[in-house]
């Protein structure tokens, strides 16, 4: 490792991620700090462009969650900048956050994936779309923003849906709601790591139990037999490769084995650039596979290119 090497951590940005990103940002800076990189830290604005021509990186570490930042179009913008970066590039990182053409590709590829519909936000207000009990979600957003669950015995969707503060998107997807456990496994190259199951204390893992301190339980490893172990590896090293995903990323799934018969797995999603903070899955998982914070993100800097 070169300890001269200049590497500019994005966070921030305008989407409604953007406190997550800032804490993502904050916790990889530190630690990049540590490990004797040159660390510049930029809270993306539309003039990013610029900022990072001034600065003159070595390499980008993006820190970005959401929309522009985690979609392709930041990386199209390095690649254009010709400054090597982190994490999966222009066409892996569009696929992963449009849910809809994920899982396309999931289902080409043979991988276990629920029933759904994308339909105009009104319409999903209007009345429901499928038959409860299943999940609204915005198609192309991440941290579970916007996300409602609809159950058996509720009259329609929720009111937020035609809420004037939506900024959210106007398409949502409708999916079949899987009961069970959250389980999540993260792939490093194109190595899957361990497989966590996420117990969260609100309604689901939401945003607050994701990010807020106390809003969820981790068990690492999670506790489930080996062959449900090993083919949540394997589904999730097969969606990363599906997708044409670089660096990290992380898949979760739901596993239902509370009816009695074969359990259900259910790949949910691939997040490109899932968090770092302090609450996060990713860490934890590097962890228990051996690297500690500082080696982890380290790594994420030496392996990031261009045309990826």
């Amino acid at each position: 490792m070169s300890t001269a090497k200049h590497v500019a951590v994005l966070k921030g940005g305008w989407s409604p991620e953007r406190e997550v990103s800032l804490s993502t940002g904050r916790g990889c800076a530190d630690a990049l700090r540590q490990s004797g990189y040159r660390v510049t830290e930029v809270d993306a604005g539309r003039d990013i462009a610029d900022q990072l021509l001034k600065i003159k990186p070595d390499v980008v570490f993006n820190a970005l969650h959401g929309r522009w930042g985690e979609d392709g179009c930041v990386q199209g913008l390095l690649e254009i900048l010709n400054i090597p970066y982190t994490h999966s590039g222009v066409l892996a990182s569009s696929l992963a956050m449009h849910k809809e053409r994920a899982k396309a590709m999931f289902a080409a590829a043979g991988l276990p994936i629920a029933q759904s519909v994308v339909v105009p936000r009104e319409q999903a207000a209007a009345g429901h779309v499928m038959e409860p009990p299943y999940v609204i979600k915005p198609v192309n957003q991440g941290s579970s923003v916007g996300v409602f669950i609809i159950r058996q015995g509720d009259n329609r969707p929720p009111a937020e849906l035609t809420s004037p503060d939506w900024n959210l998107g106007d398409e949502v997807m409708a999916e079949r709601y899987i009961a069970g456990r959250e389980l999540s496994c993260a792939v490093m190259g194109d190595e899957a790591l361990g497989v966590v199951e996420i117990i969260a204390n609100t309604q689901f893992y939401d945003y607050e139990a994701k990010y807020a301190a106390g809003g969820s339980r981790h068990e690492v490893p999670a506790k489930v037999d080996a062959e449900t172990y090993a083919e949540v590896q394997r589904v999730a090293l097969a969606a990363h490769r599906a997708l044409g995903c670089r660096g990290v990323s992380r898949a979760d799934f739901r596993f239902d084995d509370t009816k009695a018969g074969k359990p259900e797995l259910i790949l949910l999603e691939v997040n490109t650039q899932p968090g770092m903070t302090p609450t996060s899955l990713v860490p934890e998982l590097a962890n228990l596979a051996g690297y500690s914070y500082a080696e982890l993100v380290s790594w994420m800097v030496e392996e990031a290119s261009c045309d990826r």
